[in-house]
Order: C-alpha cells, then structure tokens, then sequence
C-alpha cells in the first residue's frame, strides 16, 4: 500500500508501538517511534544524541525543534518514500502544526481505550532489554518467562508502569495530547478504534485498522 502516511494516537498503553509494529508489517511501510529515534540518538552519541541527553539527565523535554529535525531527517529516507506509520508524535498541536511542514498526514487513527483497561495493560507490561519488544502478563506472554521469544532478551517492566505513575501519566496525556483528537477531527483526518476487553488479541484491532484504511483508499481507487 504506496504513498499511506498514518499517524497513530492515543493515551500510554493503548497499543500504539504494539499495533504500529504489526502494521508495518502488513502495509509495508516503516514504523516510526519518535521515543526509539531518541534513545538510539542517545546510544549512538551523535551531536544530537549529546544534546538530547543534557535534557533527559536533568528531567527536562527534548525541545520540539529537536525532535523535528530528528524526524525530518528521518522521513528523508528512502523506505518513507512510499508512507510510513508515525507513533509518539504529534504529542501537543503546536508539534502537529511542525508537523505539516515536513509531511503530508492521510489519515489519523485514534486507539480509544478506557482508563482501568490501560492501567491493567500497563502494570503487567513487559518489554525486552536488547530488542524492545513488547509483552503482556495477560494477552501476549512470552513462551519462556522473563525471555524475549524474538532474540533471546531479559525481559523487564518499566519504573513507570506502576499503578499510581500510569494514573498520572493518563491525566498529562488528557492535558496535552487528547486536544489532537478534535484537531484531526476537525481536518477530516480521524477514525478511532475503540477497546473495551483487556483480552481481545492485538491482530483484532490491527485488522479493524486496516478495514479501515482499505475503507479509506476505497474511493481513491475507484
């Protein structure tokens, strides 16, 4: 599926690296986490890697004009030259307006999950230390407790993931990025994709994702 640039939105822990990483898949365009650009940045150590780092050490955002060039860089490359699926960016308006002037958006998926299924998802994720894959306690268990099934990775949850941190994390969420849902809502861009089981498989949602997108492209086609 040529020329799809999607943006995939929604609250921490609604699925978004976990969706995003099968849909690459199935589409055939990257999956771009602005939150993995950073972290390879800084293990990298490139000048940027260095600058972002001064900002992490004392607790402080990366500047939106960072991670713009960053992503601008990024989206030069020639695998987006067909689309690309954009996960952890555009947190706030101002960085979706940053975002029009470096890419063209077709469409705007919004994961609408309720706050106690997110908080359960959460307190029992699991990610890999080597790869960063991602599990769950409940819905997709490794095959080997504590190990990753993709490279063999130590599997750990993340300080954050705590209850009472992921409790606060929702509520900045609804303070700053929750705003974009009526923004793209607004252009036209929006079609959201609600969860209300805990238990439903990742690849239910990630093919009501693409019935969607293929509803989308249906008159372009045509």
């Amino acid at each position: 599926m040529a020329n799809l640039r999607i943006v995939i939105l929604g609250p921490p822990g609604a699925g978004k690296g976990t969706y995003a990483s099968r849909l690459t898949v199935k589409l055939g365009v990257p999956h771009i986490s602005t939150g993995d650009m950073v972290r390879e940045e800084i293990k990298r150590q490139t000048d940027l890697g260095k600058r972002i780092k001064e900002y992490s050490d004392k607790g402080a955002l990366v500047p939106d004009e960072i991670i713009i060039e960053l992503l601008a860089e990024r989206l030069r490359k020639p695998d987006c030259s067909g689309g690309f699926i954009l996960d952890g960016f555009p947190r706030t308006i101002s960085q979706a307006r940053a975002l029009e002037g470096i890419a063209e958006i077709d469409l705007v998926i919004n994961l609408d999950v309720p706050d106690e299924i997110i908080v359960t998802r959460l307190s029992n994720r699991l990610i890999c230390r080597r790869c960063g894959a991602i599990y769950n306690l409940l819905t997709l268990k490794p095959k080997r407790d504590g190990i990753c099934d993709k490279c063999g990775g130590t599997l750990y949850r993340r300080e954050d993931d705590r209850p009472e941190v992921i409790r606060e994390r929702l509520d900045v969420y609804r303070r700053q990025t929750a705003p974009l849902i009526e923004y793209y809502r607004g252009k036209g861009l929006l079609r959201s994709v609600r969860c209300d089981d805990i238990m439903t498989p990742p690849d239910v949602i990630v093919e009501e994702i693409i019935r969607i997108i293929n509803e989308e492209r249906r008159p372009s086609s045509s």
